[in-house]
């Protein structure tokens, strides 16, 4: 599988990053939360992404709904990245 099938997924990282930026704003959820709550999410996104998207890296419902969670916990991983720059 070459990089390119990958960028399927990122739309699915893109809208679990805003879901994540939503829960920043809600003030009583703690931030140790927001990780499991984009990876779930992501899990989610990714059962009808098998139908929408045509070169979606996943052909069945267990391997979508894993790639649907990294795909979620990445979007995590790239807010931290921009919390790091923006720091420096």
């Amino acid at each position: 599988m070459d990089l390119s099938s990958y960028a399927t997924v990122l739309p699915i990282v893109i809208i679990c990053y805003l879901i994540g930026c939503g829960c920043k704003v809600i003030k009583r959820m703690p931030n140790k939360y927001i990780p499991i709550i984009v990876g779930i999410a992501g899990g989610i996104l990714s059962i009808p992404a098998i139908k929408i998207m045509p070169d979606f890296p996943a052909t069945d419902v267990i391997t979508a709904v894993s790639v649907g969670i990294m795909s979620g916990l990445t979007s995590t991983g790239i807010n931290q990245v921009f919390k790091v720059i923006k720091e420096k």
